[in-house]
């Protein structure tokens, strides 16, 4: 064996590769598992120069994987004031009232859609809170914004728009909007006119939140957006990535075939712990915002419609991609969408098997279940958003779906019965980012799902690391503590299999190595 560069001892080692299950130690070199053994092993791996880490009793595991997350694009989306904890629009408009304003704007996100009580989203709502200041505010499911009426008149919007992609400025039976802003084209109409970090400020940021994740003990995330090559490279010249980023850029309703060759051009550029790898579609938007794709309309006699208005349009990329070896995630939250995706990857035959996803899988009935081995489709889903959701059905998730399909609420047990590859991610900022909190909720689900049995905590562990690595195409490369694999490594104070899903939620994080660097040390 190479001399290593770093020995992690003393520890409790799941390695979830059948041919080693547990060991006490592991060696590494050059970023790569060199060796895993036991403690007389230790001895000999010794020498000058190598960092011999003694773990003293942590649970090491694989490094655990965020499936799904927004690391770049959410330093814009998580921008001014955090309104997640307002719960009630009295809350809201004392949050707004005593914002900072940021260039005269006051900008949040994380907010719920549950904090209107039921009413139809409007910016007469608060307006009388804002002294006319303009005020862009971003809902917690990334898909929809109220914007006031000083912010729409910057961006020159005065009346409906027609866009590619379903997407939506609503407006009121005059033809004035009311704020709400429905899906990324009609929010990005306010991107040119809005305060925006410097770079210098972004990439301050990008440094602090891709710490804060370590510190959780994430070692990578799947980036479900194009991220900012630029900003990222950067960073990775003059230090670390403390978590490895694997991208997937957008491909949007209305692409040519000159953006699907970019998109192809653009497959496995990047540079240390960060690469392109993949395309993401979405198929619909959300439930709360009444543009998830349903078999049957919500109880508002919504969300009928695809998100890219020819579906057929969005099956002739996927094979486009699919033939130049492009692997694709899309987004699918309704029932409609979920099965709109597993046709077309049917309609592509044995060679698609293992080569795509879906992403939330919000609701699906028993029949698409099965589909989802059958066709080798990974289920990416996100065990934190059953939080926005309420046992009692009383949310606007349960109450715009209806009992039966709110019933069918994030089926993670179900479909890992299956046999499906269940990965697991947070969608930060929808969720908060910490995988701990990914492990545990996915153990025991909330709101709407709190009725059905979660994942064990095996499964869980699994739908970060192994599952994770099967669902990005890494499998012989990543998701195990196994020579040759990367030394993406994660240290526990507590068993993340047999402790207690709430206890595992804080447990302390002791070590995380990505790449074989130690980017966080815990107490």
């Amino acid at each position: 064996m190479p001399t290593p560069d770093l020995i992690l001892t003393g520890a409790e080692v799941r390695t979830l590769d059948p041919a080693r299950p547990h060991a006490t130690a592991v060696a590494v070199r050059d970023g790569v598992i060199a060796a895993v053994g036991d403690e007389g092993d230790v001895r000999a791996w010794r020498g000058p120069g190598i960092e011999v880490v003694a773990l003293e009793g942590a649970h090491l595991v694989p490094g655990l994987v965020d499936a799904h997350s927004h690391p770049v694009w959410g330093l814009d989306m998580a921008t001014g004031v955090d309104l997640s904890g307002v719960t009630d629009l009295a809350g809201l408009k004392a949050a707004l009232a005593a914002a900072a304003r940021i260039d005269g704007w006051v900008i949040g996100h994380g907010l719920d859609h549950n904090a209107f009580e039921g009413r139809p989203i409007d910016r007469a709502l608060v307006e009388d809170v804002l002294a006319g200041a303009p005020a862009f505010l971003r809902l917690y499911d990334g898909h929809s914004a109220l914007a006031t009426g000083a912010a729409l008149a910057a961006a020159g919007v005065t009346g409906p728009r027609s866009f590619a992609q379903r997407s939506q400025v609503v407006c009121d039976g005059e033809g004035r909007p009311t704020g709400h802003l429905v899906e990324h084209a009609a929010m990005d109409l306010l991107a040119e006119v809005m305060p925006r970090p410097s770079y210098a400020a972004r990439r301050t940021r990008l440094v602090e939140l891709l710490s804060a994740m370590a510190a959780t003990g994430l070692t990578g995330a799947h980036v479900m957006d194009a991220g900012d090559a630029e900003l990222v490279d950067s960073v990775a010249r003059e230090t670390v990535l403390p978590v490895r980023l694997r991208f997937a850029p957008w491909c949007m309703p209305g692409v040519d075939e000159a953006g699907l060759k970019e998109l192809i051009a653009a497959q496995g550029r990047g540079g240390r712990h960060w690469q392109v790898g993949g395309v993401k579609f979405f198929m619909d938007g959300t439930v709360e915002g009444g543009t998830a794709w349903l078999e049957h309309a919500d109880c508002h006699g919504q969300g009928t419609e695809a998100f890219w208005p020819d579906a057929e349009a969005y099956g002739a990329a996927v094979r486009h991609l699919h033939a130049a070896g492009v692997r694709t995630a899309t987004h699918a939250i309704g029932d409609a969408a979920v099965r709109h995706v597993l046709d077309v990857v049917a309609g592509l035959g044995p060679s698609g098997r293992d080569r795509h996803r879906v992403e939330h899988i919000e609701t699906a009935p028993d029949e698409l279940l099965p589909r989802f081995a059958e066709l080798g489709v990974a289920a990416s889903m996100q065990p934190p958003h059953t939080a926005y959701t309420r046992a009692d059905g009383t949310d606007e998730w349960s109450r715009r779906l209806g009992t039966a399909r709110a019933g069918h609420a994030w089926r993670l047990r179900d479909l890992r019965d299956a046999g499906a590859t269940v990965a697991l991610g947070s969608d930060w900022p929808i969720a908060h980012y910490d995988v701990r909190a990914v492990l545990a909720t996915a153990r025991a689900p909330r709101g709407a799902a709190s009725a059905r049995a979660g994942l064990t905590g095996l499964e869980a562990l699994e739908g970060c690391t192994t599952h994770a690595a099967r669902a990005a195409g890494e499998a012989e490369v990543a998701g195990r503590i196994a020579v040759g694999h990367r030394a993406d490594l994660t240290a526990l104070a507590l068993d993340p299999v047999r402790a207690p899903a709430d206890e595992l939620a804080q447990a302390p994080v002791r070590l995380t190595v990505t790449g074989g660097c130690v980017v966080h040390r815990g107490e």
